[in-house]
């Protein structure tokens, strides 16, 4: 049975997360919704998969705390759920960058929809940055991004101190899964003197939701957080697969190395 995905998340300001974690685990179980829900005080992360009539009251139930009337969310399918069960955590940050000051809801960035990205990023002023971390990277990103090379986003901020500079990088345009790590990044920067930081609203997949293929800047797929791996164009799954070993995303390539054996290891994870 196809599933509907839903992805969301908005920084705002929830003291009582806490409070919420059960009656919302309980609601998405009651309709039978999996993936996962982050609770923090500084707002909320989460990306869903169940029945069309499913998603849309999860949506409706968040929605009816008047904090979260205009929470907006990303949609795609898949044949089968992705999901193994619903988790709702209540966490210190909905994305870890591990700066407590570094907060979004007090300053962030200037949005840019997907529409109005190629433009930006085709500026040869404008530094482009990919957020994510490396694995994400290597299978997908935009022509020109550079690669910070972190394995966690809590590198980025050193990342940012050690090659950029707020004099000679006078305009930074920062995009990320979904939108809510460069949407804590922009944030960062501002705080550490950049002046004219731009993200892309709604993130990669947004983009690749409603940019045509043949507009496209993007080269090669997105890596998504649930049992697709990755998506392209439209948010239609990819042939990308994961090493059951290190978790890692593996291309039909991938599988070709002498170093991949299927539950046990893979080009990332061998060691001879």
């Amino acid at each position: 049975m196809t599933q509907v995905v839903a992805a969301f998340y908005k920084f705002v300001r929830l003291p009582d997360f806490a409070e919420k974690q059960h009656s919302l685990l309980s609601y998405c179980d009651a309709l039978g919704v999996k993936g996962t829900i982050l609770l923090a005080e500084e707002g909320i992360n989460g990306t869903i998969a169940g029945s069309r009539h499913s998603i849309d009251s999860v949506l409706s139930f968040l929605r009816s705390d008047p904090r979260l009337a205009d929470l907006e969310h990303k949609e795609s399918c898949a044949e089968s759920q992705p999901f193994d069960r619903m988790k709702v955590r209540c966490k210190k940050e909905i994305v870890t960058i591990g700066l407590p000051e570094t907060d979004p809801n007090e300053q962030v960035g200037t949005y840019v929809s997907p529409n109005d990205w190629n433009a930006l990023i085709s500026d040869p002023e404008v530094t482009v940055i990919d957020t994510r971390n490396d694995y994400e990277v290597n299978i997908g990103t935009f022509q020109g991004a550079q690669n910070p090379q972190t394995s966690s986003f809590r590198q980025f901020p050193d990342y940012v101190r050690n090659h950029l500079d707020p004099t000679k990088h006078k305009k930074v345009a920062l995009f990320c899964t979904g939108g809510i790590r460069c949407e804590k990044a922009s944030a960062f920067m501002l705080s550490q003197g950049f002046q004219e930081v731009y993200h892309l609203k709604g993130g990669i997949l947004k983009y690749l939701e409603e940019v045509p293929d043949f507009e496209s800047l993007w080269e090669g797929e997105c890596f998504v957080f649930d049992q697709r791996i990755a998506v392209s164009h439209g948010l239609k799954p990819t042939t990308y697969d994961r090493c059951r070993s290190c978790g890692h995303p593996i291309s039909e390539a991938d599988k070709l190395s002498p170093q991949y054996q299927e539950g046990i290891s893979c080009r990332y994870c061998f060691v001879d």
